[in-house]
């Protein structure tokens, strides 16, 4: 299938790969069906989330365990249930980023992470209770302090 997109141009996608978001995103809970571009690997850090509802609709993701190994949000299992069995072995968690002009600047959500089961393709965006974690996570303060977090997977 075709899509139209903002950033990436027109793109063929296989629509048995879409993630389905039964509720949305918070912000855009009519754009329930995206697809993850960019990613292919366990290894790859970035990614993005591209709606197929709305080609203008894109959110850049990083698999923040590959910058920070010790990310562990608490998710209520009630949050999750209807993402189906969702096993450490089919679980994939990222976090929305904010790319500025200056990358140094770049921050992550870390207290919203999204949950995505690959097995039944469902989504959710999920909003963390306490505080542990930061809405803006500077991701360059954690690399520069930790240089081997980027690239040692």
């Amino acid at each position: 299938m075709k899509l139209k997109t903002k950033h990436f141009g027109e793109i063929e996608y296989d629509p048995s790969l879409a993630i389905t978001f039964d509720e949305g995103l918070p912000g855009f809970p009519e754009c329930k069906q995206f697809i993850v571009l960019l990613e292919n690997k366990e290894e790859d850090t970035f990614s993005w989330l591209q709606s197929t509802d709305d080609g203008d609709l894109a959110f850049a993701l990083i698999n923040i365990y590959n910058v920070m190994p010790e990310y562990n949000p608490l998710v209520r299992n009630e949050e999750v249930a209807g993402l189906g069995d969702m096993s450490d072995n089919n679980l994939l968690v990222y976090n929305v980023v904010v790319i500025p002009d200056d990358i140094k600047q770049m921050r992550a959500n870390l207290r919203a992470p999204i949950v995505i089961n690959p097995t039944t393709k469902k989504g959710k965006q999920v909003i963390l209770d306490n505080d542990e974690y930061e809405l803006k996570y500077r991701i360059f303060d954690h690399v520069e302090t930790k240089p081997e977090a980027v690239g040692s997977r």
